[in-house]
């Protein structure tokens, strides 16, 4: 019987029955770099951390399982997931991207894959007719839906159909909705990749990316990389990464609950100017998420009527925190064109609608009335009219 993907979250199918390890409920951190053999050639399928570590294995298996892979990469963190994903590209290749990105990404394929020859076009791949950037040198389109912070949403399996019938790579970093909420392997995708940092790991306590793919040969072009490169995860943010992925149905069921009662409440907020989610009916991208999704996520993006008013907002906010990142328990606030798109060119931003106006909400698990208490107090302060 096929499982569901909270029971996915607590257990790993192939390794029930086991008490290799004393029938321990957690998982062990095996903290060693390297591992003693028996005899000249035999192995006790463990050599050196970098190349594998039974933690990092387990947690791999955990991830390529809610993703429907056939493997999982589990690294560093979600920027050394894509810069060892851009290593599969040789000179001269091309890369169709998605024109709204993480800042991240759209840095590291600006300053470190295009000095390695490796050429981009930015598309946006919600609206945009992605066949006319097509080449003879293209290899793969890569996108985010929804996108990095302006909520645009794509047609997974329009792009896969797109990307197939010329024998190119459909990658998609999934990051924002997770694997609880979507599954682009699912609907044709080859490539998936996630921050692990965010919505796996779930408690903003460590760094993590995950390459997922249900393609041999792409498989064993990652595994060779990362045996090189080595910049698999560590031991221990392993175990933190297991334990978060424990709970992550839960969280993602309640902070997507608190974002649909925010945005609904932002929306008749007059400082607010417009609220982007795609759990709102009036977005475009409803349709599709309803589709090709179980839900709509907890990421939300809200512009208000100033700059001022944006900076206002940030210097008042206390339970809810101004700062990086998402996906954890606790809601926070980002100021994207001076934190996460700060390296982004200003025309690009403006190409994408992000603004000095433009404020990314990753809702938490708090009570959603005290969520929206601290946001009209803080408008209230700001000398706004709050309904």
């Amino acid at each position: 019987m096929k499982r569901g993907i909270n029971t996915k979250c607590l257990h790993l199918e192939d390794e029930e029955g086991c008490f290799d390890n004393y029938g321990s409920l957690s998982y062990p951190i095996y903290q060693t770099a390297t591992y003693a053999h028996p005899a000249v050639g035999e192995s006790t399928g463990y050599d050196y951390s970098r190349l594998q570590n039974p933690t990092r294995e387990h947690l791999e298996k955990i991830v390529a399982a809610l993703e429907d892979g056939i493997d999982a990469i589990a690294l560093s963190s979600g920027m050394a997931a894509i810069t060892l994903l851009m290593e599969i590209f040789k000179p001269g290749d091309h890369v169709i991207v998605d024109s709204d990105l993480y800042g991240g990404s759209i840095r590291l394929f600006s300053n470190v894959s295009e000095k390695n020859n490796i050429t981009f076009s930015r598309v946006d791949c919600h609206k945009e007719k992605v066949e006319a950037y097509i080449t003879e040198n293209t290899k793969a389109i890569y996108i985010e839906t929804p996108t990095n912070p302006m909520m645009n949403v794509t047609d997974i399996e329009a792009m896969v159909k797109i990307a197939h019938e010329r024998g190119l790579l459909l990658i998609v970093d999934n990051t924002f909705m997770s694997p609880y909420f979507q599954n682009p392997l699912k609907l044709g995708a080859d490539i998936v990749i996630h921050s692990g940092t965010k919505y796996l790991g779930g408690h903003n306590d460590t760094l993590a990316g995950f390459l997922v793919t249900n393609r041999e040969d792409v498989a064993e072009k990652l595994r060779f990389l990362i045996k090189t490169v080595g910049s698999g995860l560590a031991p221990f943010d392993c175990f933190l990464v297991t334990r978060g992925i424990k709970t992550l149905g839960i969280r993602m069921e309640k902070s997507q609950e608190n974002a649909i009662k925010l945005a609904n409440w932002l929306k008749e907020q007059k400082i607010v100017a417009k609220v982007i989610y795609p759990g709102l009916k009036e977005h475009p991208g409803y349709e599709i998420m309803k589709r090709q999704a179980r839900g709509f996520g907890a990421m939300l993006t809200f512009q208000l009527q100033t700059k001022e008013q944006a900076l206002g907002v940030l210097s008042r906010v206390r339970m809810i925190k101004f700062a990086e990142s998402l996906g954890g328990v606790e809601t926070l606030l980002t100021y994207p064109t001076t934190q996460t798109h700060a390296d982004v060119p200003v025309e690009i931003q403006e190409r994408n609608g992000l603004t000095n106006t433009t404020l990314r909400l990753s809702v938490g698990i708090e009570d959603a009335e005290d969520l929206i208490g601290e946001l009209a107090e803080v408008f209230a302060e700001i000398g706004k009219d709050v309904k």
